[in-house]
């Protein structure tokens, strides 16, 4: 895990399901990624922009953002499309990023994502066959239910409906979105669940577009499906999210299984080993054994 200098993943679903926004989120940024070709090679963001306003869209292109280029992203943009070609080139994708020996182009997680602005179609058909022909193998895939803050006004529309004033339903609009949520999220898990590869979790976010917006559960979901402790400690110390997420893995992992040891076997501390097994979990810390 030494050699993986990157935390790699693929961000899936359909257009205008926020995903960019997310992205910034994640790095803390409001700029446009940078985007490279398979080789390295920075792509102009006139020739992308060219592509896209055509309906091109290529997955194999990275996306790095300059406030934290330890995340490499691809974007699966189109998918819902239902296009048979598509679907076969992103599957072949994953198949050949999850399998390759070239550690540092693995994809390590994938995030799909539903939007809650179109909650009356959670689940397509586009969903149902990811999740029963695409076998992403040791891939974690999880589910991010995106734009949860969009169920406000449904809820406001419902409360109306049922005979309330517009204050009283605007009072009671928070409660009655988080009663929408649950059952939404249900209906989720229980349609993709029932899926021959179904999601290893699942993630509510909602005001991604505020730049304030918090991203520790996004990260500590992703971080607790992952089947690898090397990858776990790779994304923990890439996030910017949370420093308490960085202090919760360095002692529930190490330091706690390093006291027990020491209790188990009598042996004496190495302050340096303790140290350098402690802060290869926070971000920005050149460590050396």
């Amino acid at each position: 895990m030494k050699n993986i200098k990157r935390f790699r993943i693929l961000v899936m679903g359909r257009a205008n399901a926020g995903k960019t926004t997310i992205l910034q989120r994640v790095c803390n940024s409001t700029d446009k990624p940078e985007i490279f070709d398979g080789e390295g090679n920075e792509i102009d963001d006139v020739i992308v922009q060219g592509t896209l306003s055509r309906g091109h869209h290529d997955i194999t292109h990275e996306l790095v953002f300059k406030s934290n280029p330890g995340f490499v992203f691809h974007d699966s943009c189109g998918f819902e499309a239902g296009s048979t070609e598509q679907f076969d080139q992103m599957r072949g994708f994953v198949v050949k990023h999850a399998a390759t020996k070239t550690v540092n182009d693995r994809v390590h997680a994938i995030w799909f994502c539903i939007p809650m602005t179109d909650y009356h179609r959670t689940v397509t058909a586009a969903e149902q066959k990811f999740f029963n022909e695409c076998d992403t193998g040791h891939v974690p895939v999880m589910v991010l239910l995106t734009k949860v803050d969009a169920l406000y006004l449904t809820a406001v529309r419902e409360l109306l409906d049922e005979g309330l004033k517009i204050v009283e339903a605007k009072e009671r609009a928070v409660e009655k979105q988080g009663k929408l949520l649950e059952k939404w999220l249900t209906h989720v898990k229980d349609e993709l669940d029932k899926c021959k590869f179904p999601p290893k979790g699942y993630v509510t976010l909602e005001k991604m577009h505020e730049e304030s917006a918090d991203c520790t559960v996004l990260m500590e979901i992703t971080a607790s499906v992952m089947s690898e402790e090397g990858l776990q400690m790779l994304l923990i110390s890439t996030q910017q999210s949370s420093i308490l997420l960085c202090i919760e893995y360095a002692v529930r992992k190490t330091l706690r299984r390093l006291m027990e040891l020491g209790i188990k076997d009598r042996l004496q501390v190495n302050v340096k080993m303790i140290e350098y097994s402690l802060l290869v979990w926070f971000p920005n810390c050149q460590v050396s054994s």
